[in-house]
């Protein structure tokens, strides 16, 4: 099913993010993973992609599973940092034969020390590439709420962005952040420049003490005072912080469902306990009318 088809919906509700396996050997328990957070009933479901298209295989197999299986919607993350037209021809071709409608077009991480070398030099031209070869596809973009992390300024970040969108995005899903006051001025700005597709906030549960360094070094995210202490008082007590992290993310998202928007996406980290914990602390309010 087209995401297009379904947004805006209207109503109040989650979508989810899980990441495909490195290797096959590990494909069987982030497929359990996979399958226990579909049955919660998000929206939709997004699937990763390996680094430079390593993964592509477990994304669009993981991605076909959760369609078949779930009925449910699902966005497949594609990359084009390195490939060619013709290995892009190909991905794309074989999510069209596995019944997938969805593709989140990403540039993708630069591998170090290395030239991108590939035939899409960015993100824009891969989104432009598959609106003009397979107009059917919906496509998702990426977006930065604080700013790209290579961009020079928020002004050419914006003129960028809309640049994409205007290529062929049918929507865009953030980056994560933890201070729902970058968003809304975020969302303020992009209007003013004439994007006007939806816009899906990104919300990571951070549920470890571990998981901060590395989730702030791939978001470039400001972490609010706010944050800070709860990380300070319960990081070195697992289960607090897991309750704590969990708490903050479905306090964010009570926020910015209050303020309007309709669809929050979760980057679950393939963990149904914090999905579903989420979901729990959500009841009542997903699928009320917006």
């Amino acid at each position: 099913m087209k995401l297009t088809s379904i947004i805006p919906t209207g109503r109040l509700s989650l979508s989810f993010e899980v990441f495909p396996p490195k290797t096959s050997t590990g494909f069987a328990s982030v497929q359990n993973a996979a399958l226990q957070i579909a049955a919660l009933s998000p929206l939709f479901m997004s699937v990763t992609y390996g680094a430079g298209g390593k993964g592509s295989r477990f994304t669009f197999g993981l991605a076909s599973e959760i369609e078949r299986n779930a009925q449910v919607p699902v966005l497949a993350h594609l990359t084009c940092v390195g490939q060619s037209r013709e290995s892009i021809t190909k991905s794309v071709e074989e999510l069209q034969h596995l019944g997938i409608n969805n593709i989140m077009a990403l540039r993708g991480d630069l591998p170090e020390d290395q030239l991108h070398d590939g035939d899409f030099p960015h993100a824009v031209d891969l989104v432009r590439f598959i609106r003009e070869s397979w107009p059917d596809f919906c496509i998702g973009g990426a977006c930065y709420p604080e700013i790209h992390p290579e961009s020079t300024d928020r002004r050419e970040d914006i003129r960028y962005l809309k640049e994409k969108v205007d290529a062929g995005c049918d929507f865009l899903t953030t980056q994560m952040f933890f201070d729902n006051t970058l968003l809304f001025h975020f969302l303020y700005r992009i209007r003013e420049a004439g994007i006007t597709v939806p816009v899906y906030p990104g919300i990571m549960p951070i549920t470890s003490a571990s998981q901060v360094d590395r989730a702030l070094r791939l978001s470039h995210s400001f972490m609010p005072t706010r944050f800070k202490s709860l990380v300070d008082r319960f990081g070195s007590n697992p289960e607090a912080m897991k309750q704590a992290g969990i708490a903050y993310a479905t306090d964010q998202i009570i926020d910015l469902l209050a303020s309007g928007i309709d669809n929050i996406h979760v980057y679950t980290m393939n963990k149904p306990d914090v999905a579903e914990a989420i979901c729990r602390n959500l009841k009542g309010i997903l699928g009320s009318e917006s």
